[in-house]
């Protein structure tokens, strides 16, 4: 008996407040501002407040429910803006970085001290080879510049190759990385020589003919020896020292070097309007 007592108990207290409040909601009207309407409905809202604090509880979640399905396509939206947001500010800073760069080098063709009097076509790389076997660059400078083959072709730092191939707009340079270019070189301020090769991308550079005598030292920068019929007029920069190894009885040194120039990152280049005399 005792199981069905007690929410019939329960039911019969909540009928009563329901009452209650009814009453009170009718007195108020009737007579606002009574001190006996107030204090009994002060003590009908304390009565209640368990009530509804069980109400709150229980049908909260599911107000957040609600709202998290009502605001979740603003919220995509937001973090959407936020992406595009990011993806603008990075692309604006790498913009401003290679900006930067192309500045740079701009300023060093400016001071080609290595040049002298040389004739000079300033040119913007267009193109790189995608070919690790055919290792060169494409230049907005031809025919109509004055270019022709054979060419030195320099940026601020030394030497980055000879012109190849002309046409009336445009030139491929071959790069001094490639494995059929050379260069005479001025090892020391003493005049000793060799012919630098390239022998391909990431490889250093080797160096023949070098006597076993000379006195080499790593990191020294050696230059175009520009000796007579040179394909390159003297004193550019070519590469540094890496390695200077001498064999018992060997009849040259096992010389290596890496170019001045870094020629993944080339923007600008300089093309010297230079023959051989």
């Amino acid at each position: 008996m005792a199981v069905y007592r007690r929410p019939a108990r329960s039911r019969f207290t909540l009928l009563l407040l329901v009452l209650t409040s009814v009453t009170l909601v009718t007195l108020d009207y009737r007579g606002a501002g009574s001190g006996v309407i107030e204090a009994v409905k002060d003590g009908a809202r304390d009565a209640f407040a368990p009530v509804q604090d069980a109400s709150d509880t229980v049908f909260a979640p599911v107000g957040n429910v609600v709202g998290g399905v009502l605001h979740y396509g603003d919220l995509e939206a937001e973090n959407e803006r936020l992406r595009e947001e990011n993806a603008e500010l990075r692309g604006a800073a790498l913009r401003a970085s290679d900006a930067e760069r192309e500045r740079e080098q701009l300023l060093d063709l400016m001071n080609l001290e290595f040049v002298d009097d040389i004739p000079r076509v300033d040119a913007r790389v267009v193109a790189v080879s995608p070919s690790n076997f055919e290792l060169s660059i494409e230049i907005d400078r031809g025919a109509n510049d004055g270019v022709v083959e054979g060419m030195p072709v320099v940026t601020g730092a030394g030497l980055v190759g000879r012109i190849e191939n002309v046409s009336r707009n445009r030139s491929t340079v071959q790069l001094l990385v490639d494995d059929e270019f050379s260069v005479g070189i001025r090892l020391t301020a003493e005049g000793d020589t060799g012919v630098a090769n390239g022998k391909g991308v990431r490889r250093a550079m080797q160096v023949d003919l070098v006597d076993p005598g000379s006195k080499l030292e790593s990191g020294q920068v050696v230059v175009s020896s520009g000796l007579q019929q040179s394909q390159f007029p003297p004193g550019i920069p070519v590469g540094r020292i890496t390695s200077a190894t001498s064999r018992p009885n060997a009849l040259q040194q096992d010389v290596k070097i890496e170019p001045v120039v870094d020629l993944g990152r080339l923007a600008f280049v300089t093309v010297l309007l230079w023959s051989p005399r």
